[in-house]
């Protein structure tokens, strides 16, 4: 057990050295666009990977979330790890941008204390690398509509589709998977930190479709008008 716990460290410490020389390298590839674009891409590039991993981790395909409120596999606390030292990079190179998020700030330090929980206890890994999967599938749809901007294709088609890309995803994973992740979380003998977690996280996803909701009205609206300018 000892060796996992100093293997689980190793990738986050190892994780975050890396995630900050892959976002200098991006910096300086992309030197001509903004602090935003080459953070988005590290977080596409962390969403895409995260995702591969935590599929990795399912063990029967007709349960997903299986074994509920089991002991951690080693699989799943190197999923988790991953994701973690991404949440601790990314939280830190929030300070450098020329405007912090508050919400983004309270964002990663909710993710951080519920990995580190999750490792800590050594359990319920299961539903927190579901978790990862769920709110991670449509990451990259949400970052590739804001690189798309600002590499001039705003209100554009491509811009729309990916729109639409994101919010399908968005709304299938976290309104769908969502809720049968927060059922099967609370109904198993979790940590009731985690339980809390859970339900925080649902609560947080239905107040972001609510919002995407009324965004892609206001698109498709306008769209629908040909005589209307683009901002």
């Amino acid at each position: 057990m000892e060796e996992e716990y100093i293997r689980v460290i190793n990738i986050t410490v190892i994780g975050v050295i890396s995630w900050g020389l892959i976002f200098i390298l991006v910096r300086r590839i992309f030197s001509n666009y903004s602090f935003d674009f080459s953070t988005r891409i590290v977080s596409t590039l962390h969403a895409t990977v995260a995702v591969v991993l935590a599929t990795l981790t399912i063990q029967d395909w007709s349960r997903p979330v299986y074994p509920i409120a089991s002991t951690s596999s080693l699989q799943q606390m190197e999923t988790m790890a991953f994701s973690l030292s991404y949440m601790i990079y990314d939280l830190i190179c929030s300070h450098f941008d020329q405007v912090l998020s508050i919400d983004n700030a309270v964002h990663h330090s909710v993710c951080i204390l519920g990995f580190v929980a999750g490792l800590c206890y050594r359990k319920c890994a299961s539903e927190m690398v579901a978790a990862i999967w769920i709110t991670e599938i449509s990451s990259p749809f949400l970052h590739l509509r804001e690189i798309l901007k600002e590499i001039g294709y705003r209100d554009t088609d491509l811009n729309l589709a990916a729109d639409v890309c994101f919010a399908t995803i968005f709304s299938l994973a976290r309104m769908v998977g969502g809720p049968y992740l927060v059922y099967v979380t609370m109904a198993a003998d979790n940590p009731i930190l985690i339980k809390a977690m859970a339900l925080g996280l649902q609560l947080v996803s239905a107040f972001w479709f609510y919002k995407i909701l009324k965004m892609m009205r206001y698109k498709i609206m306008r769209r629908s008008m040909p005589n209307t300018k683009s901002d």
